[in-house]
């Protein structure tokens, strides 16, 4: 187990490469190197097959032109990397004139140094050959250094300079601050004890920072100062992926909470957004997802119009609601959560019928029947049940522990304190 630390041109078809300044220098660097390889690699490659055969397949005659177009398109690569340095590929007819003249200057270097190595001076006869080189032996290498400058080497630079890693998917959470009149938040079950106003602000601070810590980012729901019940923003609102129910709590007093996570809900990009209509009630806490399946407990908050009306916009997203007697805890997740391999645990004392959950683990401590699910192997819960948290360390779980107790006082749990939205 562990605990938190506090949180302190012309013609439009042909592609054209750009930089722009979100590229690093070294991205940049890179995108000229590896364009004007390409293009030299491609342009030797074919030249050096088309000449082979040519010229009936003769592997002796293919080692020696091989030699001859791999040197032609190192001094390419090296033309054509500076050209692109300063913008060659910025339009097409850059790049034509670019790869013309690249490829000309290459294939003469490479011709030239066959002829030195071959002991003939590089005058007359020998100039002839060199300089007539380009409309015979060089005459595919060149042209296929002009079309890969204009074709390819851009949309090589392009790739790698629009190319960005995939990030992982943001993990957002919704929260609240606690309102200024926090010990006048409503009480069902338990009797009215005396409420630390700064020692509820400092746990629900380590709370936020419990879940920035495991990666989820905290959008803070607009503060409501005098609504008491308003840090339990998990009764307001349900996500089911990408689709969020507004809800219409069961206590008239808590209905004016909506409107602020509305807000919230509606400003994260990519959401559904629906809500619960009168005469329907339906409190967050009474909603447990396990799979595809919903447990909506049927309480003092929510009724079986709002578990109706659920139902009814789930089912076209493949869930199947089921309803579930509550009369001896607030909220069904006040008795029972589930973990991420689907167990529903929970306290057979505060449930009217624990055997509807199709596997269900009992817990030692009223206080270890909520969990929050960070991942697939860790878990936020109450610093209250010890006895719990080793059981579920047991399992395989790591469970972050988190102090609420003035949260408790008011019949509030881990779950009450956040919204996951994704």
């Amino acid at each position: 187990m562990t605990s938190p630390a506090s949180p302190s041109s012309t013609a439009p078809a042909r592609p054209t490469a750009r930089f722009t300044p979100a590229a690093s220098r070294g991205r940049r660097m890179a995108a000229v190197l590896v364009s004007s390889a390409v293009v030299a690699i491609v342009a030797m490659s074919v030249a050096a097959l088309a000449f082979f055969i040519g010229n009936g397949q003769t592997p002796a005659v293919f080692a020696q032109v091989f030699g001859h177009f791999a040197l032609a398109a190192f001094f390419a690569w090296a033309l054509l990397s500076i050209a692109n340095a300063i913008g060659a590929t910025r339009a097409w007819f850059l790049a034509l004139i670019t790869g013309l003249t690249s490829g000309c200057l290459a294939a003469l270097i490479a011709t030239s140094v066959m002829v030195v190595a071959s002991a003939r001076p590089v005058f007359g006869p020998a100039a002839l050959f060199v300089v007539g080189s380009l409309v015979s032996l060089n005459l595919i290498f060149v042209l296929a250094i002009v079309l890969g400058q204009v074709f390819l080497a851009p949309r090589v630079m392009r790739g790698i300079l629009d190319h960005r890693a995939e990030r992982a998917p943001r993990r957002l959470a919704l929260v609240r601050i606690p309102a200024s009149n926090l010990d006048e938040a409503e009480l069902t079950h338990l009797e009215r004890r005396p409420v630390d106003q700064a020692r509820a602000d400092e746990q629900w601070d380590n709370y936020c920072a419990a879940l920035v810590a495991e990666g989820w980012e905290t959008v803070e729901v607009d503060a409501a100062p005098e609504m008491a019940d308003s840090v339990f923003v998990e009764d307001a609102v349900v996500m089911f992926g990408d689709l969020a129910v507004l809800t219409r709590p069961g206590a008239e007093s808590r209905r004016g909470e909506v409107d602020g996570v509305e807000r919230a809900v509606r400003s994260i990009s990519g959401l559904t957004v629906e809500r619960i209509a009168e005469p329907g009630t339906l409190d967050g806490g009474d909603v447990l997802k396990v799979g595809d399946v919903v447990y909506v407990g049927a309480s003092t908050r929510t009724n079986g119009e709002g578990i109706r009306q659920l139902r009814a916009l789930l089912a076209p997203h493949g869930y199947r609601v089921v309803g579930v007697p509550m009369t001896k805890a607030l909220h069904l997740k006040s008795a029972a959560t589930a973990l991420p391999d689907g167990t529903v645990i929970g306290d057979p004392a505060l449930l009217d019928a624990p055997s509807v959950f199709e596997r269900f683990l009992p817990v030692p401590e009223p206080e270890g029947v909520a969990v929050v699910e960070l991942s697939a192997t860790s878990l936020v819960m109450s610093a209250s049940a010890p006895r719990t948290a080793a059981m579920l360390a047991g399992l395989g779980y790591r469970v972050v522990t988190v102090d609420i107790s003035e949260f408790e006082k008011l019949e509030g749990c881990v779950t009450c304190l956040s919204v996951r939205v994704r």
